[in-house]
Parts: structure tokens; C-alpha cells; sequence
């Protein structure tokens, strides 16, 4: 029983890194494509990359909370 529970752990941090880093993904690739888009760049390299962490940090959070229950529904 224990070992269950423990890869339900260890499968919910999977999928919350993994969402995580894929909405970094798309922010980080919008954000290049809108500033290489323009003639005098709106955000620097630093605001971008600022956002990407400020991104992934608050995905995790939600995904903290969000993950855990789809997977305990899932290996039912």
C-alpha cells in the first residue's frame, strides 16, 4: 500500500514539472516571437527571462494542487 501511494507522489511532481516547463515553453517562445516582431523591442532579455521563472513558479503551485487528484483518479 505504501509503495502505491508513493508513486502517486512521485507521478503527480512528474506531471507538475512537465506542465510546468511546457507552459514556460510557450511563454518563453510568444514572448520571443512578439518582441522579434517589433522594430524597437518591448522587453529586454532580462524581463523575459524574469517572466519565465515568475511562469514556472506559478504553474507549479496550481499544478501542485491539480495533478495529485487527476492521478489518484487515474490509477483507480
Amino acid at each position: 500500500m505504501d509503495n502505491v501511494s508513493e508513486n502517486k507522489g512521485k507521478y503527480a511532481f512528474i506531471a507538475s514539472v512537465v506542465s510546468s516547463l511546457a507552459l514556460v515553453i510557450i511563454f518563453a517562445v510568444l514572448s520571443f516571437a512578439v518582441n522579434g516582431s517589433r522594430d524597437v523591442p518591448l522587453y529586454s532579455q532580462v524581463d523575459i527571462i524574469a517572466g519565465m521563472i515568475f511562469v514556472f513558479m506559478l504553474s507549479m503551485i496550481v499544478a501542485a494542487s491539480v495533478w495529485p487528484g487527476i492521478i489518484e483518479k487515474w490509477m483507480k
